[in-house]
């Protein structure tokens, strides 16, 4: 009985800062304006709003595959490579998580404009004319949501990779298996938790990121969070916002709910 009074102030605690907002969220979306589904009508019929859904899972699902790509090749080596690359890795991967995203994103504006660095290469060695269009599109979008979701993508990789064994491995070359072919049919098989794991981390991160889209995009390339921001402090449409952050969680729910079932956890933080 005494530990159910020492446990008993974090599920209050949990009540009052999550759940008590979280049902005022849902209030609003049912009663402003007015009572009722309107607003979740709106959501599901509305072309513009479609539009923005469809592009929030569009762009999650590119940041998504490009961030699992390099992540992968990066877990790799810091797994298996030497030493010394590994600590190089290491300081690289956790050196972001120092900076803030701000400064990362408005980084990103200055190496992609068209006067930055990048435009300023390619001139210089011929390469364009004319300067790219990098930034305010999908592009700077995608390149900045990859900058900061990849080392996300990163750990449960590496913690995946450290528990196949060795000698698993070595049977496969001892059997007459190549370089290739032990890849393809023994460790990569053998590291899909991490890889699944990695992608739905990923994906629900990006659902919801807001600061790095609003900069890059420039307000050409609004999504889901922003779209929310934009309802909530510009237009007041509370009932709306409300209802669109209530999507949002369920589908971020329905996404950890399907990432517990194919995978197990502990496989992903060990």
């Amino acid at each position: 009985m005494e530990w159910c009074l020492f446990v008993a102030p974090l599920p209050l605690f949990l009540a009052l800062v999550y759940a008590l907002p979280l049902l005022g969220v849902v209030g609003w979306s049912l009663t402003d304006p007015e009572p009722g589904f309107g607003n979740y009508q709106k959501i599901f019929t509305d072309p513009a709003i479609l539009g923005i859904f469809w592009r929030t899972l569009r762009l999650c699902l590119i940041v998504s595959l490009v961030s699992l790509a390099l992540a992968y090749l990066i877990a790799y080596h810091w797994v298996f490579g030497p030493p010394l690359r590994q600590r190089l890795i290491e300081i690289c991967v956790l050196i972001p998580f120092w900076i803030s995203v701000l400064i990362r994103a408005f980084g990103w504006i200055i190496v992609l404009r068209n006067r930055g660095l990048v435009n300023g290469w390619l001139t210089d060695l011929g390469l364009i004319s004319e300067p790219l269009s990098m930034v305010r599109n999908e592009f700077g979008v995608v390149i900045g949501m990859v900058h900061f979701m990849a080392p996300y993508a990163i750990f449960p990789l590496v913690a995946t990779m450290r528990q196949i064994d060795p000698r698993v491995m070595s049977a496969a070359r001892g059997l007459g298996a190549g370089p290739v072919r032990r890849f393809v049919e023994v460790f990569f098989p053998l590291s899909m938790p991490g890889v699944i794991g990695a992608f739905f981390i990923v994906f629900i991160f990006s659902l919801g990121f807001f600061i790095t889209p609003a900069i890059l995009g420039g307000g050409r390339v609004v999504m889901v969070a922003e779209y929310v921001f934009l309802q909530m402090s510009q237009t007041a449409n509370w009932g709306l916002g409300a209802a669109l952050s209530v999507v949002l969680l369920a589908l971020v729910t329905v996404l950890i709910w399907v990432l517990l079932k194919i995978t197990r956890v502990e496989k992903l933080v060990n």
